[in-house]
């Protein structure tokens, strides 16, 4: 996914205008031009700045004491240089500052311009202007396509030409300045559209994504979108979502150091992120209290979702409860067997449920009865899709909504260790808590990103569900990605123990980051994971849902490699209560029910 930098900031309009819109980064200017500022302004400017978003130092041959200076202060996190430096300028830029500052090395396209000499360089990434900050755009037929580092296009780019660059390019990041300027000052409407016009652009994860739908719900999700577009950035509905996750789901969840399991492993420090703890049990209670105030903001009166665990049911007909809205409820009808009680549950809170008996009867048919429905109703009816799934712009809105999942274990572990962990690892079918628990690490390229599939009885038989393993690109449920397929291309049944990652695809920007190799997806099978949903019951008193075992099995397979200084954060998304007594099935135990 592209991001965006404003550059050439120097007033606290500035600062206003860039926290109500988020781009990724935004630069200050401290070499000679119209747009530079003193340490002091910046010092003020990154005070008021959204922590979200990063800084970026603009230099151009500047002394290094003073680069390391303003990001000893904390004014700037990268540094991008325009002029003269040099491999031993940008080494000792790194050793300085115990290679914690990032660098962007920005090159002056040029015909004769040979972009591989920088393959091996130091810097993070390159930038590739026409210029110092000409505003003019170069020939971008110069750039070739096998560049080994990300890197940020700049010079010329407008809300008529960023979406070309984009597509044909595949930037890391978009740089602007000057056209967002009205009379050399950042403008707000020109910052909106530009954002709105990249929005767009974030229907694709690399080649996954977008939206093959029917045309009777396109004009639907561009609704959507823009509706979503506008009360993310609405102050008040921030203010009421935020205090929901406060103050009825429970949030922040805790980030808790499993300390007889790191002990008896042996290797590395295993903490769980414990969505286990949140209302209603699970991870889902993030997302379902998001879309469904934002649907009811939209002027709908009814919800419907598909569910396969039934936490993401639960948590939806929690939310419908509590707004005041019409829910109705889609399962497989071998899904409401396995989970008999969460069907309970969703018809206490109000729910209606449905059983699919199409198919294969599980989490996939019942999607497909969702859509259906959907169809019939969308003039009054919101579906809150549970995963990072679908047609764009469910996979964006309910990775936004999870991310709190990443954003606060970010935070809770350097409290806690003054560093990053080694490895992220979450359970994913579709991916909404593993989205969620890798958001905000993605831009920490030393922290693994590790998602667990069901690898059900083996991934070399018919019974699993591990689609990054096993799959292949196609296009199914409105997007384009990674499905089990049949031998003509048809989706395939898939298996696990787990209901909920009983999935035949995995949402379109886990297979960007597996393609381009920032994540990686690995089985873990059933037996593996029962050994450590009674493992982790025994050892730490938690009852983790089986999807959640999955996770944990993968922790336990790789903390003993590990050393004792390591750290590793797996995402417990849900609890077990509900897998209990299929778990003692599965295990031979008679519980006479």
């Amino acid at each position: 996914m592209v991001k965006i930098k404003i550059c050439g900031l120097k007033r606290l309009e500035d600062i206003e205008i860039v926290n109500k819109y988020k781009p990724d980064f935004i630069g200050f200017v401290f070499a000679e031009s119209p747009r530079q500022v003193n340490h002091d302004l910046a010092e003020q400017l990154k005070d008021n700045l959204n922590s979200d978003i990063k800084a970026v130092g603009v230099f151009v041959d500047n002394p290094q004491e003073e680069i390391i200076e303003l990001f000893n202060r904390g004014i700037i996190d990268i540094a991008q240089l325009h002029g003269s430096e040099d491999e031993e300028y940008i080494q000792s830029l790194k050793d300085k500052t115990n290679n914690k500052l990032k660098i962007i090395n920005a090159i002056e396209i040029k015909d004769e311009t040979d972009i591989s000499q920088y393959d091996k360089s130091q810097d993070d990434y390159l930038l590739f202007d026409s210029g110092k900050g000409s505003g003019k755009t170069f020939n971008w037929d110069l750039i070739k396509n096998n560049i080994k580092k990300p890197f940020f296009l700049a010079g010329g780019i407008n809300s008529k030409n960023i979406s070309q660059a984009i597509d044909k390019f595949k930037p890391f990041a978009i740089d602007l300045s000057s056209s967002v300027e009205v009379n050399g000052f950042k403008n707000e409407s020109k910052i909106k559209e530009i954002m709105e016009v990249k929005n767009l652009s974030r229907g694709r994860f690399g080649q996954y994504g977008g939206q093959y739908i029917s045309e009777t719900l396109m004009n639907e999700l561009i609704c959507l979108e823009e509706q979503y577009n506008h009360y993310k950035n609405d102050p008040e509905f921030v203010e009421e979502l935020n205090t929901l996750l406060k103050e009825y789901a429970g949030r922040p969840s805790i980030l808790y150091y499993a300390k007889r399991m790191s002990e008896d492993l042996g290797g590395a420090k295993i903490y769980l992120k414990r969505e286990d703890l949140n209302h209603t049990g699970a991870h889902k209670i993030n997302n379902v209290l998001g879309q469904v105030l934002l649907a009811k903001k939209m002027g709908k009166t009814r919800v419907i979702a598909e569910t396969g665990a039934g936490q993401h049911g639960v948590a939806t007909a929690t939310a419908a409860a509590l707004l005041d809205m019409e829910c109705e409820i889609f399962m497989g009808e071998t899904d409401t067997e396995r989970q008999a009680l969460n069907v309970y549950r969703m018809e206490l809170l109000g729910a209606k449920v449905h059983k699919v008996t199409s198919g294969t009867k599980t989490l996939k048919d019942a999607v497909n009865e969702v859509f259906r429905e959907w169809i019939s109703r969308v003039h009054d009816t919101h579906y809150v899709i549970g995963s990072t799934m679908g047609p764009h712009p469910f996979p964006m809105i309910v990775r936004d909504f999870q991310s709190v999942i990443s954003k606060e274990a970010r935070q809770q572990i350097l409290e806690k260790e003054s560093k990053l962990p080694n490895a992220v690892i979450a359970c994913v079918g579709g991916g909404s808590n593993a989205m969620g628990a890798f958001y905000h690490f993605i831009e920490d390229e030393d922290v693994k990103l590790i998602g667990c599939e069901a690898g059900g009885k083996g991934i070399d038989t018919p019974y699993n569900a591990a689609a990054i393993n096993n799959g292949k690109v196609g296009i199914f449920h409105g997007m384009k990605s990674i499905f089990s397929q049949g031998e003509y291309g048809q989706i395939a049944p898939v298996y696990s123990i787990s209901a909920g990652l009983d999935y035949p695809g995995i949402g379109p920007e886990h297979a960007h980051l597996n393609e381009i190799g920032r994540a990686e997806y690995v089985p873990v099978n059933d037996d593996e994971a029962v050994d450590a949903f009674e493992y982790l019951s025994r050892m730490e008193g938690i009852i983790p849902a089986i999807e959640s075992a999955h996770a944990v099995a993968y922790s336990m397979k790789i903390a003993p490699e590990m050393n004792k200084e390591d750290i590793i954060i797996v995402c417990l998304s849900g609890r077990g209560d509900k897998d209990v007594a299929s778990i003692a099935r599965y295990k031979g135990v008679d519980l006479h029910e």
